[in-house]
């Protein structure tokens, strides 16, 4: 009979494309835009939290109407929206992971995507998916929904300074991407969303792609419950103004229910992943 610890790590690998270790994970001699085995290492490490950060990162994002547009106009996301999760993952696993080199290369493949990326909101303003701007926005976006899904889900109580680290850490990433003035720590970070909060919007755009994004259902082996739970602490992640936004809400009575069911379900995950790379290690490159 198989191992199911191993057929759903085997599920985990194909979802996000790849193990971590594809990326080219370096050894501590060799440099990388985030320090070897520093915050953003453990953030982006943890499988369960990334997932559930990355839906509620998604969902944020898409409450900036240049981020939106780019997404409506220039993706298949109602076909893909996988594909798109995965190569969001790929991004990440190779910025944080693998050498300099390899980060750079990918950061360079994103922007010359990004050229193509360009367009007119509905009221006619001009948008470009490398608008410093624009890069900013979703940075942020991205990093504080890790983060949040990070501590919430794997590490409550982390040290408020190792959580400031993580946002010191990516922001280089960010920088090489073409982001400009991104804040470096937590109180930075509700500074910034406090500035832009004026700009962001719900429409009939951005609840469109909230809703394919929530109906999908990422291939947990059939797991058909999990995924939904998944789904659904994303949303119990988002910021108290952006669930306004989008009006989307976990029922108090049921969110903590879905609160253990995700931080089990992320145990599970951890531990499976675990024992597969002790079967399968990788070794680290220089």
């Amino acid at each position: 009979m198989p191992d199911p610890r191993l057929a759903i790590a085997a599920r985990v690998h194909a979802l996000v494309g790849s193990r971590r270790a594809d990326a080219g994970v370096r050894d501590a001699a060799t440099p990388g835009l985030c320090p070897h085995g520093g915050a953003a290492w453990e953030v982006h490490g943890d499988f369960a939290a990334m997932m559930i950060g990355g839906s509620a990162a998604l969902l944020t994002q898409m409450l900036d109407p240049a981020s939106c547009a780019g997404v409506w106009d220039h993706s298949n996301f109602r076909a893909d929206m996988a594909g798109r999760l995965r190569r969001t993952a790929q991004f990440v696993a190779a910025t944080t992971f693998a050498s300099a080199d390899k980060a750079a290369a990918m950061i360079a493949r994103v922007r010359r995507i990004h050229d193509h990326v360009t367009g007119t909101l509905p009221d006619g303003t001009p948008y470009a998916a490398n608008d410093p701007d624009t890069l900013t926005f979703v940075h942020v976006a991205g990093a504080d929904a890790f983060l949040r899904a990070f501590v919430r889900y794997s590490r409550p109580g982390w040290p408020g300074a190792r959580q400031d680290a993580y946002f010191a850490e990516t922001a280089e990433i960010a920088r090489r991407l073409g982001a400009r003035d991104v804040p470096e720590s937590r109180a930075a970070v509700a500074r910034y969303f406090r500035a832009v909060r004026p700009r962001l919007r719900a429409d009939a755009r951005s609840r469109e792609i909230a809703r394919v994004l929530l109906a999908s259902r990422p291939d947990l082996g059939g797991a058909a419950p999990a995924a939904r739970l998944l789904m659904d602490a994303g949303i119990d992640l988002l910021p108290g103004w952006a669930a306004e936004l989008h009006r989307l809400h976990v029922p108090a009575w049921r969110r903590p229910l879905v609160r253990a069911g995700a931080g089990g379900l992320g145990q599970l995950l951890r531990a499976s992943l675990a024992y597969a790379a002790e079967r399968a290690p990788v070794a680290p490159v220089g």
